[in-house]
């Protein structure tokens, strides 16, 4: 990373972990596919954990004047942690409803009793719109400081929270609205850090139309699924509602899987930070 002075406490350009996080952190820039990005993100992570358990960082991370900001990261940690709990939890409730109604329509119920069942699908998916944004409200972006009054480690690490506060953001959109959140124009060191995770535009306009993807279709779908006023139309419109639930299963497994990984490297490094902390 180029614009940092290297320190005796963080691997130089010549070793390996070095050279493999500036890499996870390229394939993060050039990747807009949440899918992608989250896997990313779990490499990225793992790369933090062997810089943690390396000696030199240790020491460094240990010494008095870095225990505040360790401590920082440790909420940070935390705050994180949190936005992966509140995406799974939405996830869940949602793959619930989908399997739910799949259930009703693989029945064949009367058209009318169907449309019982997908307005009930369309309330829970509102609420679990609220229940994001009521939680997020809560969750801010870590800070920015001055990155030449910090140690490089530090420096370094808070990036790494900053890079996964991003995606954490754009997976939330995705779930609220079906499109995940564009990037805001940002300055300092934060924008550096935003350039990290901003997709190549033309790999964009291959990835981003599968993740504008089921979370939007099946909404639209079963809205025009509602608005069909005969009993005969709804029925020959069941099966392409059943295809688009059944990629919004598929996607939401994914992203559950992509998160249990990514929460439990979360859930090793805060515990590596706790013990520098207590060290």
């Amino acid at each position: 990373m180029a614009c940092h002075t290297r320190s005796n406490s963080f691997p130089s350009r010549s070793h390996p972990l070095a050279s493999n996080f500036e890499e996870h952190l390229r394939k993060l820039r050039s990747s807009s596919s949440i899918f992608c990005r989250l896997n990313g993100l779990q490499d990225l992570h793992d790369c933090v954990d062997k810089v943690l358990c390396l000696p030199l960082t240790q020491q460094a991370l240990a010494q008095e004047q870095q225990k505040k900001r360790v401590d920082e990261l440790l909420n940070g940690s935390l705050k994180l942690l949190d936005m992966s709990s509140i995406a799974k939890d939405a996830l869940l409730q949602t793959k619930e409803c989908v399997q739910g109604l799949l259930s009703a329509l693989r029945r064949r119920r009367r058209g009318d009793e169907i449309s019982s069942e997908v307005k009930k699908f369309l309330a829970s998916r509102k609420a679990v719109k609220k229940t994001i944004k009521k939680a997020f409200r809560n969750l801010k972006a870590c800070s920015p400081c001055n990155i030449s009054e910090e140690h490089e480690t530090i420096t370094i690490l808070r990036e790494v929270e900053a890079v996964t506060f991003t995606v954490f953001e754009s997976l939330l959109s995705l779930i609220i609205t079906g499109e995940p959140k564009a990037q805001p124009k940002l300055s300092g060191w934060t924008s550096l850090v935003s350039k990290l995770v901003q997709p190549n535009k033309r790999v964009a306009c291959e990835e981003e139309e599968s993740d504008i993807n089921e979370f939007k279709k099946v909404e639209v779908a079963l809205s025009s699924f509602i608005a069909h006023k005969s009993p005969t139309s709804k029925l020959d419109n069941i099966f392409h509602v059943q295809n688009q639930l059944k990629e919004l299963e598929t996607s939401i497994q994914d992203l559950e899987q992509g998160l249990e990984c990514l929460s439990r490297t979360l859930i090793k490094n805060r515990v590596s930070l706790l013990n520098i902390l207590n060290h």
